[in-house]
Parts: C-alpha cells; structure tokens; sequence
C-alpha cells in the first residue's frame, strides 16, 4: 500500500500565511484558496482589498493546479490565443 501524505487545515492555514506574505510584498490584495490533492477547498482567505471578481477565480485555479497536478502559471504559454488550453478555466 501506497501511503499518501494529506494537507491538513494546519497546512493550509500556513500556505495562507505566506502566500499573503508573499501579495503584501507585492503590494497586490488577493483572494486565496488552498485544495486537497482531489481539488476540494480546504481554505479560503480574501485579503481586504482583494477583488470580488477573483474568489471564483482563485477557488477554479487551485481546482485546476490540484487536478492537473501542476501549477497554473505553468499553463502561461498553452492558454493564450491560438494555444491547445486557450479558454480554460
């Protein structure tokens, strides 16, 4: 038997922790969502200032990343126009 390590609430709570590090730094308010490996919302976190119209977003691209097992910025090139992933969300 294959033993699979699992996100827990806890892990989740520091993935937000520094990802809201991280937009702090940047200087940009976002919406975040942490997914278990099957793409279920473990946690959300929607920094003051974060756009309303980014919470289904962040919520469908940690779906997305979970799923694919890889990570959305990775879909960059393949998702403009004319590209194989072009209109995905």
């Amino acid at each position: 038997m294959i033993t699979v390590p699992k996100l827990t609430l806890d892990d989740a709570k520091i993935i937000l922790e520094g990802a809201e590090r991280k937009a702090r730094e940047i200087g940009v308010p976002m919406d975040i969502a942490v997914v278990d490996d099957g793409g279920n919302l473990l946690a959300f976190h929607r920094m003051d200032g974060a756009k309303i119209t980014s919470i289904d977003i962040a919520i469908n691209k940690a779906f997305t990343a979970a799923g694919a097992r890889k990570a959305t910025h990775e879909y960059a090139e393949i998702a403009q126009p004319g590209g194989p992933a072009f209109g995905i969300h």
